[in-house]
C-alpha cells in the first residue's frame, strides 16, 4: 500500500520519528504521543498541508514522499460512527484521546482516518513506534513538489 506526505526539508523526507507530532500533536495525537501523518493520495497530503499555511509560511522547497506500507492488516480503520459528532473542528480532544489509547495500546501500525479537509477521503496516522515499524514502511520516492499559486 502507498501513502503520501508533504515534507518542508529534503533531509527531513526520511525522517519517520514523529517528532513534529510528538511536540506539537495533532488531530489524532496528542503532545507527547509520537505519530507521522499521511495520506492516502498525493492531492490530500497537499491539501493537508496547505490549509494550515498562508502564503507567508509557505516554505520555499517541499517534497512529497511516496512511503511504502508492506502490511495493511496491521491498520485500524476508524469506524464513522465511533466518530464524535463534531469531529472535523480542530482541536477536538476526543480524537486526540481516541489515538493516543491507539497508539498507546501498539497493536496497530496505522490509523485509517477520515479527512477532516475532504471527508470523503482518508488519512494514515502512522505508529513510528509499532514493532518492527522500519522493516514495514519504507520511503519509495522523494520528489520535489512546487505549490500551484492558485492554491494559496
Amino acid at each position: 500500500m502507498k501513502v503520501y506526505r508533504i515534507a518542508k526539508k529534503k533531509y527531513s523526507a526520511n525522517d519517520f520519528s514523529g517528532t513534529g507530532a510528538y511536540n506539537e500533536g495533532g488531530r489524532w495525537n496528542s503532545p507527547g504521543t509520537y505519530a507521522l501523518y499521511t495520506s492516502e493520495n498525493r492531492s490530500l497530503a497537499a491539501l493537508e498541508v496547505l490549509v494550515h499555511l498562508d502564503e507567508a509560511e509557505l516554505p520555499p522547497n517541499l517534497f512529497i514522499m511516496t512511503i511504502e506500507i508492506s502490511e495493511k492488516s496491521l491498520v485500524y480503520e476508524m469506524p464513522d460512527d465511533k466518530l464524535p459528532k463534531d469531529w472535523r473542528i480542530p482541536g477536538n480532544l476526543a480524537l486526540q484521546t481516541i489515538g493516543d489509547q491507539i497508539f498507546r495500546e501498539n497493536n496497530h501500525l496505522a490509523i485509517k482516518a477520515r479527512s477532516a479537509v475532504l471527508p470523503q477521503e482518508y488519512n494514515y496516522i502512522l505508529n513510528p513506534l509499532f514493532p518492527g515499524f522500519y522493516d514495514l514502511v519504507k520511503v519509495a520516492e522523494v520528489s520535489d513538489y512546487e505549490v500551484d499559486k492558485r492554491l494559496l
